[in-house]
């Protein structure tokens, strides 16, 4: 991570483009953004690494959490977008392209991030599908960098990177947001946020 200026929040989202409550919570940290000065550190986890490309019927364990009332509590009041889905996609290509933006194009990494859940949670399309990822990619000026991120390495080591930290900080299961060293598991409410990063303002170190 760069180093931040002072009143700069430190935080870091582990996320996919699997999860429901990971697309809760990364709109969520957009919002506090507008009111905070947050320097976000976006590490992934692969939910499910060995769906096929063309996708897997969610599980009833699955459909029953997409159904959750929690969860479309939180996309209500959110105002997300949000179609049903009735398959588990495959997202590491989403993923390695979200890494090389991050690595080599970071001022369009947000607008593409939430673009991608968006096509997932708002649309019902398969990130499985290469072409999807390039529509996604093209539509926000990325394009140039899908080959790359899929036949390079840097894009690759990154990811494990996340793979690493993830273990060493013990987290096992996403969304996890760490402020402060501290995990806060799950899509936490905007005023826990919000609680948690007064904290970490007012003592920085």
């Amino acid at each position: 991570m760069s180093e931040t200026s002072p009143g700069t929040v430190p935080l870091t989202l582990f996320a996919d483009y699997n999860c429901p409550f990971c697309y809760v919570a990364t709109h969520r940290l957009k919002e506090l953004g507008h009111r905070h000065d947050l320097d976000i550190l976006w590490r992934f986890l692969e939910l499910h690494p060995d769906t096929p490309a063309s996708g897997r019927a969610l599980s009833q364990a699955e459909t029953m959490t997409h159904r959750d009332d929690t969860l479309l509590g939180m996309i209500h009041d959110d105002g997300l977008p949000w179609r049903p889905r009735t398959f588990s996609v495959n997202t590491r290509r989403a993923l390695l392209l979200a890494q090389a933006v991050q690595l080599y194009r970071r001022d369009a990494f947000l607008d593409l991030h939430l673009a991608l859940f968006h096509a997932v949670f708002g649309e019902a399309r398969n990130l499985g599908e290469p072409d999807v990822v390039r529509a996604v990619a093209q539509a926000h000026g990325v394009g140039d960098l899908v080959e790359m991120a899929w036949g390079t390495p840097e894009p690759v080591e990154l990811f494990l990177s996340h793979v690493e930290a993830a273990q060493e900080l013990e987290i096992t299961s996403i969304p996890a947001l760490v402020v402060s060293g501290r995990v806060f598991p799950g899509a936490a409410s905007m005023e826990i946020l919000e609680q948690a990063l007064r904290h970490a303002a007012e003592r920085p170190d």
